[in-house]
């Protein structure tokens, strides 16, 4: 079912317009007229129209400026702007405001016809277009996330800021970082420092380096916090770490 909002203030043109949009559309689509932008914004907000037809000279607040507000919650709602107008300026701000349609008065009823024909061949088109936007927006995702955790793997052993990697992938790290949650499934700094620690009880476990040679090895810049780190997660630190190992590898040689 489509919804169509019509907003012009002369009677006689809303009339004429309503009258053919009633011609092509079918029995359950809904038709709503008004004469105003804040009407029209109410109307939007209330309904959710899927087509506006907007003469630009209405009361209150001009046509592009009422889309301008329409657009902040109906970012994909088609539009077709009427205009008694040439002026250049206008068709500038309609092209920035993504309108489909901008036809100039006195309209002919076979163009306007044509146009709110094609209008409705795009509605049907959008909720196809939504979902391969969303399912291109999928493949990003994973893309970045594969790229980054490789990068990570790679370079987790010095200083790795998560600004650093959504750099890599030429992504914000706002972005960056709850997608890396999302798709991982814990935080981008736990993921890291548990890349960290695994290596580090390797290290402790293969080498007979101190604590703050390790923790340098690991890529943190400070030993204390590396000790913390390493207690969080293995609940205990790493010299306890290092005696247990060598106690459990001399009980199975013996």
């Amino acid at each position: 079912m489509s919804v169509v909002l019509i907003v012009e203030d002369e009677l006689l043109e809303l009339e004429f317009l309503r009258s053919i949009v009633e011609e092509i559309l079918l029995p359950e689509d809904t038709i709503l007229t008004c004469e105003s932008g804040i009407q029209a914004v109410n109307l939007a907000k209330q309904y959710r129209p899927d087509i506006i037809v907007m003469d630009i000279l209405i009361p209150e607040m001009d046509g592009l400026q009422t889309l301008q507000e329409i657009k902040k919650f109906l970012p994909r709602v088609c539009v077709m702007i009427l205009s008694a107008y040439s002026d250049f300026s206008y068709a500038q701000k309609a092209i920035r405001l993504r309108v489909q349609e901008y036809l100039l008065k006195p309209i002919k009823p076979s163009a306007f016809k044509q146009a709110f024909r094609e209008l409705l061949a795009t509605v049907a088109e959008c909720p196809e277009q939504f979902e391969a936007e969303v399912t291109d927006t999928q493949i990003d995702q994973i893309y970045f996330i594969e790229k980054s955790l490789k990068y990570i793997h790679e370079n987790f052993k010095q200083k790795l800021p998560l600004q650093l990697v959504s750099s890599y992938v030429f992504v914000n790290p706002q972005y960056f970082s709850r997608i890396f949650k999302k798709e991982v499934g814990i935080n981008y700094i736990d993921y890291v420092n548990n890349l960290k620690i695994e290596y580090a009880c390797k290290l402790l476990e293969t080498t007979n380096y101190p604590a703050y040679r390790i923790s340098s090895e690991c890529g943190f810049a400070d030993p204390s916090y590396f000790n913390r780190v390493f207690v969080q997660q293995k609940n205990m630190t790493p010299k306890v770490y290092r005696r247990k190992h060598l106690c459990e590898g001399a009980a199975n040689n013996s």
